[in-house]
């Protein structure tokens, strides 16, 4: 399971949002191994006066927000940064230096899905690996 926000600037997100989200879930599939039909993804363009970032970073700028269950490895976790800054960056030209990228995890029982718990749903795809 796996939600995930996007912000950047309005003129610069709203464009590539479609690419954007395809990109994203490519990696999420690839690296977190869930099947292709899990996809939960919000997008926030910003107006200039709502969105402040330190400089040395373009208009381009772009926050990733990944809240997932508790479980995954080190080790999977950044792969899937990796697969990230890469795509972004071959697929739609978003320099690393733009990106920034925050995965949350919390406990399946913190989730609330399809009426229940978390901890209390079947998934068919693990999130120990």
């Amino acid at each position: 399971m796996g939600q995930i926000k996007i912000y950047g600037l309005e003129e610069n997100l709203n464009p590539i949002k479609n690419s954007i989200s395809n990109v994203v879930h490519s990696c999420i599939v690839e690296a977190f191994n869930i099947p292709n039909d899990k996809k939960f993804h919000r997008f926030f363009p910003m107006k200039k006066e709502d969105f402040y970032y330190a400089s040395g970073r373009t208009e381009a700028y772009t926050i990733i927000e990944i809240s997932i269950f508790e479980g995954r490895t080190l080790e999977t976790k950044k792969y899937l940064l990796k697969l990230l800054f890469e795509r972004l960056y071959l697929e739609l030209n978003l320099d690393p230096q733009d990106i920034e990228i925050t995965i949350f995890e919390t406990p399946t029982y913190n989730w609330g899905i399809r009426g229940l718990p978390g901890d209390e749903i079947t998934l068919d795809y693990k999130v120990n690996e």
